[in-house]
């Protein structure tokens, strides 16, 4: 069992606790060295009042993460078994959705457990751990996963809990029988090749399940369409599936060819056909305005944070100004796919770079359509970070 100690916290993170709002963040205690990873704190306002149990798990800004609001609650496996049943639950219409076989099944704090992710890949688990503090209940909550699903052919992991939430190296095999990979899953219709073994990432990020979906069903078809920072190509293959013209993927990762390749061979999308650049995408912006290249849409869904031999790149700073290269090479009436995943600001900050950009390129816009994270990307609506997906579709008039 993991130890529990008694904490006071100052008056403003109680006041939050209160409220419901489920990060523990530092500056709400007095002093927070002694504390170690995986503690349970039972904490208590400036007056001694219980308010919340929770854990030590240091994440960004915060050292941990609320639990639950009950004082004789006990966090053992029961507790976890609960928390990812009811997330399941929230999940059904997923596991009975046959065009679809890749899913989020619990989103740390918008499921009730801050620092988790448990994604379903065609019945294969994989569990993401963002803090040693949540690490350090490992066994219970694989038996609470065990437990609370009918059934599974193999269980893997990502520790993601090195300094800055970094990867951290390993097969990542857990238990039950080890994947073929690639494990080929469906994403409304169409297949991803998945490595669960391999590296911090998996071949494919579920949270933009909808984005693709539009781009496939109503803005594809016909089209010249350039995607950048393209990883292994996921929204190129349902461009070329919704009847694009021609798909172009730039991504600096040398990776990102044989990866973009498969992923339209396991589509049966002729490859000859479409363009895969190894380049970075800021000398490609380059390249495509001295050619004289256009596109009729172009998708932006760069990291937050990058770096390459030449170039930094911050979205919060630095995205007006990639917005501002995109515009200058998408025709007349072309459309801009505009995504972030920086969980800094909000949508509304997102747009003024998006109006600031056009402005400054002398041309007129209008935001067709925007989303936010799918249906199995639960979030706390007292936890606005945990929100942190933001795409617009804009029309370049």
């Amino acid at each position: 069992m993991q130890k529990e100690i008694d904490i006071k916290v100052k008056d403003s993170l109680a006041q939050d606790l209160q409220k419901g709002v489920p990060v523990l963040l530092k500056d709400g205690f007095h002093e927070t060295d002694s504390l170690v990873d995986g503690t349970i704190l039972k904490l208590r306002n400036p007056g001694g009042k219980f308010i919340g149990k929770g854990y030590v798990g240091k994440q960004n800004k915060g050292i941990g993460w609320l639990l639950t609001k009950n004082e004789a609650e006990t966090i053992d496996t029961g507790f976890f078994q609960n928390k990812i049943t009811n997330a399941l639950k929230h999940r059904k219409d997923y596991y009975e959705n046959d065009d679809t076989t890749a899913f989020r099944v619990f989103n740390g704090e918008g499921d009730g457990i801050g620092g988790l992710t448990i994604d379903y890949f065609d019945e294969f688990y994989l569990l993401s751990w963002y803090s040693e503090g949540i690490y350090a209940f490992k066994e219970q909550i694989l038996k609470a996963l065990e437990s609370a699903v009918p059934s599974y052919k193999g269980i893997y992991e990502k520790k993601r809990f090195d300094t800055k939430g970094q990867y951290l190296e390993d097969d990542d095999f857990v238990k039950g029988e080890r994947g073929e990979f690639p494990l080929l899953v469906k994403e409304n219709g169409e297949n991803f090749a998945i490595y669960l073994n391999d590296g911090a990432m998996v071949g494919v990020f579920l949270d933009q399940r909808e984005v693709r979906k539009k781009i496939r069903d109503e803005y594809a078809k016909g089209k010249t369409v350039l995607n950048t920072f393209s990883y292994t190509g996921a929204f190129s293959v349902f461009a070329a599936a919704g009847g694009a013209k021609k798909t172009t993927s730039v991504d600096l990762a040398k990776r990102s060819l044989s990866k973009t390749t498969e992923q339209f061979e396991i589509n049966g999308i002729n490859v000859e056909e479409q363009d895969i650049i190894v380049m970075d995408v800021f000398d490609y912006f380059k390249y495509a305005k001295r050619k004289e290249l256009s596109f009729d849409m172009v998708i932006l869904d760069p990291p937050s944070f990058a770096r390459s031999k030449k170039y930094t790149f911050s979205s919060a700073k630095d995205y007006t100004k990639l917005l501002m290269d995109a515009i200058a090479i998408t025709e007349k009436n072309g459309v801009i796919v505009a995504s972030t995943n920086n969980a800094t600001f909000g949508m509304k900050k997102f747009k003024t770079f998006v109006e600031k950009a056009f402005n400054e390129s002398n041309r007129k816009y209008v935001i067709e359509d925007e989303f936010s994270l799918p249906s199995d990307f639960r979030t706390s609506p007292l936890f606005k970070e945990g929100n942190y997906l933001k795409v617009l579709f804009i029309r370049a008039k």
